[in-house]
């Protein structure tokens, strides 16, 4: 699963949201991290309250079931990429087969973790993804390179785009065109060109076919 990167030095807690229909889990888990030097600032039991809170709070991690009324926790995966981009995701379920592992992962959640496993191993999987790891089965890396998970360059890469550009590319990828980017983001028609010009260098994607694929492979779009 990867080696923990915890940097000693951070002295402030972890800000955790939790996504989880059954308040029993959510209770069990908030109690848990609590414990272990997390703050959960925040709690939702269905998307739409999910989406609400989260763009107010913008944790730095949000622990999602997999499994929701109304909308399931990949579309929702999905529109989190969109509405908060450097926030972590992980994917928290009692399934454990490769399907639900591989659709998770293109849907751009950075870890998965099973219920069945001990609390610890979610604790584990929150430290890696916030210093930029990835966090999925041991059995799994199949699966992920199936998925085109993201590799240590594609990681660094992304890390370098604002939150502006990862709009922009969102919208490209979307099919809108520069026009299209400019009045969406209420930008000049010149700004959303020169924010693609930044995405083609930063990513070394030339054409729109390649923004677009790199954005299907990390969950920005459902396209």
């Amino acid at each position: 699963m990867g080696t923990l990167r915890v940097t000693p030095e951070r002295r402030e807690k972890i800000k955790v949201f939790l996504v989880d229909d059954h308040p029993m889990v959510r209770e069990g888990v908030r109690s848990y991290l609590t414990n272990h030097a997390i703050a959960v600032v925040g709690e939702a039991s269905d998307a739409k309250e999910a989406l609400r809170k989260i763009k107010k709070l913008v944790p730095e991690v949000i622990v999602l079931d997999v499994n929701l009324p109304s909308l399931d926790g990949g579309e929702l995966a999905r529109r989190l990429r969109r509405l908060v981009p450097k926030t972590k995701l992980i994917a928290f379920s009692i399934h454990s087969s490769e399907a639900y592992v591989l659709r998770m992962a293109r849907c751009g959640v950075q870890g998965y973790v099973t219920k069945d496993q001990p609390t610890g191993e979610l604790l584990a999987a929150i430290k890696e993804v916030v210093q930029g790891g990835l966090h999925f089965p041991v059995d799994m890396a199949g699966v992920l390179l199936e998925a085109g998970a993201q590799s240590d360059a594609s990681l660094s890469a992304r890390s370098e785009l604002t939150d502006r550009e990862l709009q922009v590319l969102t919208l490209l990828a979307e099919g809108l065109p520069n026009k299209g980017v400019a009045k969406k983001l209420g930008i000049s028609v010149r700004t959303a060109e020169t924010h693609r010009e930044h995405l083609s260098h930063k990513l070394n994607i030339l054409t729109i076919a390649g923004l677009t694929k790199y954005a299907i492979a990390h969950g920005m779009t459902s396209l």
